[in-house]
């Protein structure tokens, strides 16, 4: 099938081209667009108890909540003297209807919550029209510079500011890696190819891969809504998966050019064997990214969509563009050659450094293989004592102004650090309402239970408590005042940020084993289809365990907060629940990714040979090379998006990094090489069905 493919796309190799030129054209046009098409948040449950609780208290009372909170202050003057009020009241006053639901103030309640401690600040809270978040940013950007107050000086802060300062992050933080990775990554091409020609064919495939992926993603956002964050995933992945894609498939044909009869034949062989391997390759680094669909989450879903997104359009292009672009340069793919490359014929032999290395770790794979696990095991250790948490404004960096403005109102104004629950109570009033108040504010750890509005035979409460609502004490609180019973006939639900985090962690911890079936069944599948064993499967999965190990650093890094400020974030001693999810799903991929690469050609030697260390010798001497450098790439890519200044995005990145590196060296050249020869000709075993059915229908590595 891939074989007579190639010989497609040599035929209409013109053709090819001119239709990803103008896929390009219209990416580049229309698809970059979906900047300004993107939400923020989306890390809540939406069917959750806390997610139920806000939308029917904003159906009732209306919304409440701030969406921005302006900070006032200045130096010499006080909240008390008239010229500083006048400045609030009449900027406050003349906020276009518009935009803006209710601006509530100092001013208006002579609450002391308003007032700093030393009474040269004060904040109002403006609750803004929309029903969504982007009609929450729309109206934000366009009253923004109406809430400056002449002659004080003002700052932004509250969800809108965050989600507008996020979104500016992210512009920056894509711009700032591309420009330091691309340079270096085509540097590391020309050295590891060889040639300027060689060169350039990977960028091309990641440039069409992320322009393609940005297309897909705003057709997506036509429909429903797509979390800001999914850019990153995209440019990441869609980068980095090309150029791996494009480095194996260039390396193969210019393996094949030599022992071809034309170029035509070459470029049907790499398809054949190449493409065959980067086709299963990303089939299985996209179902392990399509689990996060599984998800109630609208931030795990976009990741999932822009990271599904990326890999295929990368496949797609490895598969057609690039074959069409190799079809045209032919042996010219060797052009503007490095002066000191030698050319050399490919061989067949099974001599090199690889090969060395995996006869060595042959003669004793239960030394090799017993010693990795263990310290791979003890590297990931730190995960044991885990904490989860949900994201805040922490996630930016310092001197990022809503994040300022959180820490000042938290620090600088009575009950700024103290949190609270919200309660919405419906059909009980009078006594009955009174005893339920007093019963929630006897549940340990609560300072005070306040009744916020009361209508239509609805009441909102508000359940004050001093814990860190990101902590355990927090989560205790608020499964305390679920466990209060309302009064009888009456119906009560909670929420609050605490709660969010409760059903946060609930959600994710009933989803993730769905999740875990469906993955290891899809690459078992997939696995057996592309090697015709039902064993390398298994240990397919069980090599897995560099996520064992990346998920250990990334708490001993961003939870203890070691290399804090080498790399910039700040710690809040826990984890946000949803990235160790994200991670998961990506290096279980692209683990995977390595390993169908390997066994590609670890499978094309055994078909010849039937000699299991022969196939693996020459398998990893045939690939070493190649998923040394490819991991090299990716590493570089993810390098620079771990320079991110939000702080989960960095995580993911040095998560990544740990992986990557510990796959690509400990996993594939020893821990692969250690069990493949402890299981022998085990390696290839299926039932007889099984077997005789992969024999038949399954697509085996094609040599010609």
């Amino acid at each position: 099938m891939f074989h007579r493919f190639g010989h497609l796309v040599h035929r209409r190799r013109f053709a090819v081209l001119v239709a990803g030129v103008v896929f390009v054209a219209v990416a580049a046009l229309w698809g970059t667009g979906v900047f300004g098409a993107l939400s923020g948040g989306g890390f809540e449950d939406p069917d959750s108890e806390s997610a139920a609780a806000s939308a029917q208290a904003a159906e009732v009372f209306g919304r409440t909540a701030a969406d921005v909170v302006v900070l006032y202050e200045d130096a010499e003057l006080t909240v008390d003297d008239p010229q500083f009020r006048a400045a609030v009241t009449e900027t406050l006053k003349d906020l276009p209807r518009s935009d803006v639901e209710r601006a509530v103030s100092y001013y208006d309640t002579g609450s002391p919550a308003f007032v700093s401690t030393d009474r040269h600040a004060t904040y109002a809270a403006i609750t803004l029209v929309g029903n969504d978040d982007d009609e929450l940013d729309a109206s934000y950007q366009a009253v923004k510079d109406d809430l400056a107050a002449p002659g004080l000086e003002t700052s932004y802060g509250g969800p809108s500011a965050v989600f507008f300062d996020v979104g500016e992050q992210v512009g920056e933080d894509i711009g700032r890696a591309e420009a330091v990775s691309l340079p270096i990554v085509l540097v590391l091409c020309l050295l590891i190819l060889g040639s300027l020609a060689a060169a350039v064919l990977p960028l091309v495939v990641g440039g069409i891969a992320i322009l393609g992926a940005f297309t897909l993603l705003r057709v997506l956002s036509l429909f429903t809504d797509v979390s800001i964050f999914a850019i990153n995933v995209i440019t990441l992945l869609g980068l980095g998966l090309a150029i791996d894609y494009a480095l194996f498939m260039v390396s193969r044909f210019r393996e094949e050019l030599p022992r071809s009869d034309s170029v035509r034949d070459a470029v049907a062989q790499t398809m054949a064997t190449a493409g065959r391997t980067v086709a299963f390759s990303g089939l299985i680094v996209a179902s392990a990214l399509a689990s996060l669909l599984l998800f109630p989450q609208n931030f795990l879903q976009s990741m999932g969509f822009g990271g599904m997104a990326a890999v295929l359009v990368a496949m797609a292009a490895a598969l057609t563009v690039l074959p069409a672009l190799l079809a045209v340069l032919g042996h010219r793919v060797d052009a503007l050659a490095l002066p000191w490359r030698r050319r050399r014929a490919p061989t067949e032999t099974d001599h090199g450094g690889w090969a060395a290395v995996a006869r060595s770790v042959m003669r004793r794979p239960v030394v090799y293989a017993v010693s990795i696990v263990v310290v791979l095991l003890a590297i990931g250790a730190p995960f044991l004592r885990v904490n989860f948490g949900s994201v805040d404004e922490r996630v930016l960096p310092e001197s990022t102004e809503s994040r300022v403005v959180a820490e000042r109102l938290a620090a600088d104004f009575p009950g700024g650090a103290a949190a609270s629950a919200e309660v919405l109570v419906t059909g009980a009033s009078g006594a009955a309402l009174g005893s339920y108040v007093d019963r929630l504010d006897s549940v340990p750890g609560v300072e005070e239970v306040t009744v916020s509005a009361e209508q239509d035979g609805a009441a909102l409460l508000e359940a004050r408590y001093a814990a860190d609502p990101q902590s355990e004490a927090a989560r205790n609180i608020v499964e305390g005042l679920r466990a209060v019973a309302p009064p009888a006939g009456a119906s009560a639900l909670i929420g609050g940020e605490t709660a969010q985090l409760v059903d946060l962690l609930d959600s994710l911890a009933s989803t993730l084993p769905v999740m875990a079936v469906l993955v290891v069944l899809v690459m078992f599948g997939l696995l057996f289809v592309a090697f015709g064993s039902v064993v390398l499967p298994i240990k397919a999965v069980m090599n897995a365990i560099s996520i064992v190990a990346s998920f250990g650093v990334v708490v001993w890094i961003f939870q203890d907060g070691h290399f804090a400020d080498a790399l910039g974030f700040t710690p809040t001693g826990f984890i946000d629940a949803t990235q160790p999810i994200l991670m998961l799903a990506i290096l279980f991929g692209l683990s995977m990714d390595y390993e169908v690469f390997l066994l590609s050609r670890v499978r094309e030697a055994w078909d010849q040979t039937h000699d299991n260390a022969e196939a693996v010798a020459v398998g990893l001497q045939r690939t070493g090379r190649i998923i040394t450098s490819a991991a090299l790439l990716l590493v570089v890519v993810i390098g620079a998006f771990a320079t991110s200044g939000i702080t989960f995005i960095k995580l993911i990145g040095v998560g990544m990094i740990v992986a990557i590196f510990v796959d690509a060296t400990v996993v594939r050249a020893l821990l692969v090489p250690a069990t493949m020869r402890l299981l022998g000709g085990a390696n290839w075993w299926a039932p007889g069905p099984l077997r005789r059915w992969w024999e038949r229908y399954g697509l085996r590595e094609s040599t010609g």
